[in-house]
This record gives C-alpha cells, sequence and structure tokens, in this order.
C-alpha cells in the first residue's frame, strides 16, 4: 500500500542521464518552491508505461502552469531511461532507482512482475512544496494508468 496523505514524503536522491551526463534528482530540490508529481512505473520500453510517459511529456506545461515538477521514476537503468526517452520524445526528468531503495521507501514495489523480478508498481504522488503527501494513488495493476484528472485537480488546490 503506497505511502499516505499527510505524510512527510521521503527524500531521495538518484541519478538520471541527461545530456550533460548523470545528474543527482532529489526531491528535496524542490522544498520551499514547487509542487513535484512523482509517477512511479515500472519499466521503460513497455507499452503503457511509453504512453503514460508521452502523454505526460505532450501535456507537461500543464504541470508547470501549476507550479509543478514531474518526476518519473522506474528501476531501469539511467542509460536505458535515457534510449528510451530519445525513442519516444520524452521530455519529464526519469529518474533511475536501480537499487529499489525508493520504491520501497514509497511503498510501491510490485513483486515478480512478468517473472523477472520486482519493480516499481505504478504509482503517482502529488508532493506539496513543504515535502508532504497531498495525493497518493496506486493503481490496481501495472496495465491501469493513474487518474490524471486528481492529479491535477490536487495541483490546482496547492497553487
Amino acid at each position: 500500500m503506497a505511502i499516505s496523505v499527510g505524510t512527510k514524503a521521503p527524500d531521495f536522491s538518484l541519478k538520471s542521464k541527461q545530456a550533460s551526463g548523470l545528474v543527482d534528482v532529489k526531491l528535496s530540490n524542490n522544498v520551499g518552491k514547487k509542487n513535484t508529481v512523482l509517477l512511479f512505473f515500472p519499466a521503460a520500453f513497455t507499452s503503457v508505461c511509453t504512453k503514460e510517459m508521452c502523454d505526460i511529456s505532450a501535456g507537461l506545461n500543464g504541470y508547470s502552469g501549476l507550479n509543478a515538477d514531474v518526476i518519473g521514476i522506474s528501476v531501469d537503468t539511467p542509460f536505458a531511461q535515457e534510449a528510451w526517452a530519445q525513442k519516444e520524445k520524452i521530455t519529464i526528468t526519469l529518474a533511475s532507482d536501480l537499487n529499489k531503495e525508493v520504491i520501497k521507501q514509497y511503498d510501491v514495489v510490485f513483486p515478480m512482475l512478468v517473472g523477472i523480478g520486482d519493480t516499481a508498481a505504478r504509482a503517482a504522488f502529488v508532493i506539496d512544496k513543504n515535502g508532504v503527501v497531498q495525493y497518493s494513488e496506486q493503481t490496481p495493476s501495472p496495465k491501469e494508468l493513474p487518474n490524471f484528472q486528481k492529479v491535477k485537480e490536487t495541483l490546482e488546490q496547492l497553487k
């Protein structure tokens, strides 16, 4: 069960592969400045994850207009995430939880996905500027997308 609304969001430092090289992505970078949408997803190069991240990338201005950064997190390597982002034109920040520490902190582990091992469950969190979870959703199955309308409604209330 994903961590609940009202919980102080666990901070993290994950790697992201950018044009400049490997960079650190930290939740605490937004504290006091912006809201954050965390989107946990099972695996790069899969159909539902590609649809989700491409749709979010296409509507990214809607999130920045709500004073929010969007970070996608999976257990893929940062290099696989970068290749996928380039192939699919994904523009949100993708962060690698290769050691599976953050998916455990947020309690969104999907055990033994199709026999390949533990991955991130599909989940969405809205974290306010103070680092507190204001929206928490883990989908019943990896094939289902989070309710992005509710994510945006939550962000609208935080403006």
